[in-house]
């Protein structure tokens, strides 16, 4: 892939970005808390939205293992749109693992410090 066409492939996919995660704030945030979701489960299992999130991102994580295993037998290979929309996923739940990181530090009471 040269120069031009992987910008072209950022763009694209900072658009999708951008795109997925102000929609799916309709679906998963609960009022103005973008997090809630990873809040709430953590709190129903008994970890922090860090964790409850990183259990949630495996399930994405594993999806493009099996795609890559498929594509490495060439038997049942992924179209497109399920390609794009599984490394998408991957994608959006690390950001939102950052946004839960900086969230944290920010309002940890004990002085609990992360990288930011």
């Amino acid at each position: 892939m040269n120069h031009k066409e992987f910008e072209k492939l950022l763009e694209e996919r900072f658009n999708k970005i951008r795109s997925t995660l102000a929609n799916k704030n309709k679906e998963y945030a609960s009022g103005d808390d973008k997090l809630h979701n990873f809040k709430r489960a953590g709190k129903m299992l008994g970890c922090t939205q860090e964790k409850a999130l990183i259990g949630m991102w495996t399930k994405h994580v594993i999806s493009i293992l099996d795609i890559v295993d498929k594509w490495e037998t060439g038997v049942d290979c992924p179209n497109t749109e399920q390609l794009d929309e599984k490394i998408g996923d991957a994608i959006n739940y690390l950001i939102l693992l950052e946004a839960c990181f900086k969230e944290t530090a920010k309002d940890n009471k004990e002085g609990y410090k992360l990288f930011f």
